[in-house]
């Protein structure tokens, strides 16, 4: 039975109910009348019963330090860990020693609005769905009955926002051309830039690349495994190690390439080892020193391109592609993403700049008539 009282002008209302034969109690004040007492008093008799009520009342920033240790961080990689890391920091900065209770609809808002200015896109939905998810968890355990995180405006700085950099068509032929000049299979990190433009493979998926995965026949590369940068070592995409975000048993794919790329690849059988990107020393050249590699050939060209790295290639594989009219879903597939959302959002920028080609060709049909 709920208890309501007057303490000065404001109301009070408190509930029990027992654990294991012991009582607890919940209550809150403030209320500017009874029956507004009464209605939160109800509500907590609905939870009671549904046994979605819970006397405590965290700390915000600690409850998603505990709920993400326990449930989220498990098995991921290091760049999960710090991304919630990074995310209890700043509700730790934002709502210091605020309870979890003490946080409204227009609290939070005023945090993304706040947040986003100086955040792109991508980072404030991912920042949101984190806390979000922590909420609802709260909402389940009978902490807090009202979800913060409904109906929010989410905002952000579009100059914030990440634009995929990448070659065009003309740069790719020159930046081929380079690499294949006076090539020799000792040069491990050109072969690997090649294998990246053709492919569009991960840059840890050719590290670990095998003959027994070139069908030549066929034309084909069967994509089963990748190298984990966080452990250092082989995962095979279909074993219970992979547990990421975009990198997972969707990942196994076979792949098209061309007899161009594969007779490229053949000269490294002359290294004699069973996978192919082998330096003479034993080791697989690191990113650092592809990295090296590439940006001498692009300086040599005089392609001015400040950051551009390994993995960028892999996005000028996209380009190539959807500028040449294959469709998101092949391309989606030919990357190993798991759906179709996860290419369109990463791409965005580029099919933002694709549509506006279409446009204009479009205008220049019309024209025509």
């Amino acid at each position: 039975m709920a208890r309501i009282r007057k303490r000065g002008k404001k109301w009070t209302a408190e509930v029990s109910w027992y654990i294991n034969n012991e009582r607890q109690y919940k209550s809150k004040g403030g209320f500017e009348t009874k029956r507004d007492a009464q209605k939160w008093a109800n509500e907590m008799e609905v939870a009671k019963d549904d046994e979605q009520i819970s006397n405590k009342d965290p700390i915000f920033a600690e409850y998603f330090k505990i709920w993400y240790e326990t449930f989220k961080i498990i098995g991921k990689s290091n760049n999960t860990k710090r991304r919630y890391a990074r995310i209890y920091d700043l509700i730790k900065l934002n709502f210091p020693d605020v309870k979890i209770s003490k946080i409204n609809r227009i609290k939070y808002q005023k945090f993304i609005n706040d947040y986003g200015s100086t955040h792109a896109k991508d980072t404030v939905k991912k920042t949101h769905g984190s806390i979000r998810s922590c909420v609802k968890d709260a909402i389940s355990e009978g902490i807090i009955r009202k979800n913060f995180t409904d109906r929010i405006n989410l905002v952000w700085n579009e100059e914030r926002n990440r634009k995929i950099d990448y070659l065009n068509f003309s740069q790719v032929q020159l930046l081929v051309n380079s690499l294949l000049n006076g090539i020799k299979p000792s040069y491990i990190s050109r072969y690997m830039l090649l294998t990246i433009i053709y492919t569009g493979m991960r840059p840890g998926e050719i590290r670990v690349l095998t003959w027994h995965d070139i069908d030549f026949k066929n034309q084909q590369i069967h994509i089963t495994k990748s190298w984990d940068y966080d452990n250092n070592k082989i995962v095979n995409y279909d074993s219970d190690e992979i547990n990421k975000e975009t990198k997972n048993r969707s990942s196994t794919r076979v792949i098209a390439v061309d007899h161009k790329l594969l007779d490229i690849l053949l000269q490294l059988k002359e290294n004699g080892t069973e996978r192919l990107f082998i330096s003479n020393d034993g080791t697989i050249p690191t990113s650092t020193a592809v990295n090296k590699v590439l940006r001498k050939h692009l300086k040599k060209l005089s392609i001015e391109k400040e950051g551009f790295h390994f993995h960028s290639l892999r996005h000028t594989h996209v380009a190539m592609l959807l500028f040449k009219g294959v469709d998101l879903y092949s391309i989606s597939k030919r990357l190993g993403h798991s759906n179709m959302s996860i290419t369109a959002s990463t791409y965005a920028y580029m099919l933002d700049e694709l549509k506006q080609k279409s446009d204009k060709q479009i205008i220049n049909i019309l024209d025509e008539i």
